[in-house]
């Protein structure tokens, strides 16, 4: 029935999907296998994609080759790019999207890929052959036979549901969970733990009225995430925001007698950034109200998704304290909010190439990882993809380093620190964050992609011609020279101080409060010089010189640590004959076994004095 297949990739999440197209693309014939096929790709929380740091990484899958942002940017109803009152390095995009035309689209973007195959069922466990990926074995008994195996189960591994004292098998509202693979996982050596998501109630929102909340309007031009000609957002849907009370934290302090998470019924660490209602009004005591942001799930249907309100409180509980919210007071309710407890597996046991230590060419994606959110699992199935792609063609590893994504930092992270909690990427991760802006993610990735044979020509011709306006435009701002009498107005305006002669426009633009909108209204000759180029040419121009002393600091840094990268631990060491060691350092470089020094430097319980006794050892 079923041919060798090169890659089987599990479970038709974001990681999957991501995981699926990349290997297909690149040429492995590829098996998606899913539990329902009218599930792929569903957004099982919240109907939105990017946001701070998040925004970021579907910008480097994009340009990677990836589908996230060419789905989302089809798909969207509202776009923002947040944070624009700060630095160019905070600056996030963020669309709410139609979650069932999201969904609608991954699966007719896949069905349209070469290469891949579909297959619905539940995958219980893994074919191994002398410690080595062999295949998978599925609920219905058949065996499906590959060279390597991705997982991106999701939160469905031995997924429980809670709902106050009630307790359901399931991954998702109404869908089981998924058995046999935790278990068979464990029986091999692998380290196993339980984590917990949440996911607030569904409401009519013909039973909202919208004139008691503040309107939250898009952007007025918005932008998008890909880097492809997907089109822009003719007109957009409104999300809005309102607030809990008093009244509202009292009716669900009722509940907690009977909640989960009080009474200890939920074992798993759930979001520290994402905590549910009854985790907030316990935790944050002296605040009398929280924001709750009401978002649309589409264009047409009348479903409602309350931000800021997930809860595993009794449905009665949760439904009179809604009922309180300003605006809800007539809310009917589709179905309750609820926690979901999982399995995952510590990812201090994968490689960078996210391949597990114990299995070859078995490969963990997503939430399976420790990690929350919809764009931390699209790009680790993306590399996971790609490097399981590359494993079997014996081809080269690819690893993204800290300073040229934050798909870097995030699996960096994971494989050298672990996480005791769901991770979810924020910029205060990154030390290299001014280099790994939302805006130059395709000059950073688009040449890798394409290398690779995901990003096609198209791709890599607009972001050569990016850099190369980018850079005419710098040596034209840097030889204009502006007259004071044309300037003057414009920097008193923006409370800078006036030149008493001429000036390079870009020496201007360096100067805080003044911008490339500023000069170019001020001296029409620069506007009209500049508007021969694209408008992100011009914006990586004004960057670059806005924050030139800046990159040039976060350059000289990476290139420190790029030294560290370059010593190589060749053969695998004897950590235990190195007494001057910590005993910490010791144990925590057996268990990770880093493939360089700067890896081993990124050890949690690593210290700087046992980098230099390593180097000492190693004659560096």
């Amino acid at each position: 029935m079923f041919d060798k297949y090169d890659i089987i990739v599990v479970g038709a999440g974001h990681a999957g999907c991501e995981a699926a197209a990349a290997a297909a693309k690149m040429g492995s014939k590829t098996l998606l296998v899913t539990m329902n096929m009218n599930t792929i790709a569903q957004m099982s929380c919240n109907p939105a994609m990017g946001g701070v740091a998040k925004g970021q990484i579907v910008r480097e899958v994009d340009a990677l080759g990836g589908m996230s942002g060419i789905i989302t940017d089809k798909t969207m109803i509202q776009f923002r790019m947040l944070n624009l009152s700060k630095g160019p390095a905070m600056w996030s995009p963020r669309a709410q999207s139609d979650r069932m035309r999201f969904a609608e689209e991954w699966r007719l973007s896949l069905e349209q890929t070469e290469n891949l195959d579909f297959w619905q069922d539940m995958v219980n466990s893994i074919l191994i052959e002398d410690g080595k990926v062999a295949g998978v074995k599925t609920g219905l008994g058949i065996e499906i036979k590959s060279k390597a195996v991705v997982l991106t189960n999701g939160t469905f591994l031995n997924g429980i549901i809670h709902i106050g004292e009630k307790q359901l098998g399931g991954g998702r509202a109404a869908e089981k969970a998924a058995t046999g693979i935790t278990e068979q996982l464990v029986s091999l050596g692998f380290e196993s733990g339980r984590m917990k998501t949440g996911t607030p109630p569904r409401i009519d929102g013909r039973s909202l009225d919208y004139s008691r909340m503040e309107e939250q309007k898009g952007d007025e031009n918005p932008s998008k995430f890909s880097y492809t000609a997907t089109a822009p957002l003719q007109k957009q849907r409104s999300c809005y925001i309102t607030y809990t009370n008093s009244d509202v934290h009292e009716i669900l302090k009722t509940g907690f007698e009977k909640s989960p998470m009080f009474q200890g019924r939920i074992k798993g660490l759930g979001p520290r950034y994402c905590p549910s209602i009854e985790d907030k009004i316990n935790r944050f005591a002296d605040k009398d109200r929280h924001q709750i942001f009401v978002e649309p799930e589409g264009w047409n249907t009348i479903e409602i998704y309350v931000n800021g309100f997930s809860s595993s409180l009794p449905e009665d509980v949760q439904y009179k304290a809604l009922t309180k919210i300003a605006g809800f007071e007539k809310a009917k309710m589709f179905r309750p909010g609820y926690a979901i407890e999982y399995d995952f597996f510590p990812p201090t046991q994968l490689n960078l190439t996210l391949e597990t230590k114990l299995v070859e060419n078995l490969y963990f994606a997503g939430q399976i990882n420790g990690t929350t959110g919809y764009e931390e699992a699209a790009c680790q199935g993306l590399m996971a993809g790609i490097n399981a792609h590359n494993k079997i063609n014996e081809k080269e590893p690819f690893i993204l380093k800290r300073s040229e994504a934050y798909i870097g930092v995030l699996i960096d992270d994971l494989v050298n620190k672990g996480t005791e909690e769901p991770y979810r990427m924020f910029t205060s991760r990154a030390e290299h964050r001014i280099l790994l802006r939302q805006d130059n993610a395709d000059i950073r990735l688009t040449k890798l992609g394409y290398d690779l044979g995901l990003a096609d020509e198209n791709r890599l011709r607009a972001v050569e011609r990016k850099i190369s306006e980018t850079k005419e435009v710098l040596e034209y701002l840097n030889r204009k020279a502006v007259e004071p009498i044309e300037i003057n107005d414009s920097l008193l305006a923006q409370g800078s101080a006036p030149i008493s002669e001429k000036a390079k426009a870009a020496n201007l633009l360096k100067r805080p409060n003044i911008d490339i909108e500023n000069i170019t209204q001020a001296v029409p000759t620069i506007e009209h010089y500049l508007s021969k180029y694209l408008p992100e040419s011009v914006e990586q121009a004004s960057i670059a010189l806005k924050y030139e002393s800046y990159i040039l600091k976060e350059n000289q840094l990476a290139a420190k640590m790029e030294e560290l990268e370059n010593y190589v631990i060749k053969e695998r060491l004897d950590y235990n004959n190195m007494p001057a060691l910590s005993k910490e350092a010791r144990e925590k470089l057996i268990k990770i076994n880093p493939e360089t020094i700067g890896q081993a430097s990124r050890i949690s319980g690593v210290s700087p004095a046992d980098i230099s006794i390593l180097m000492v050892y190693l004659g560096k």
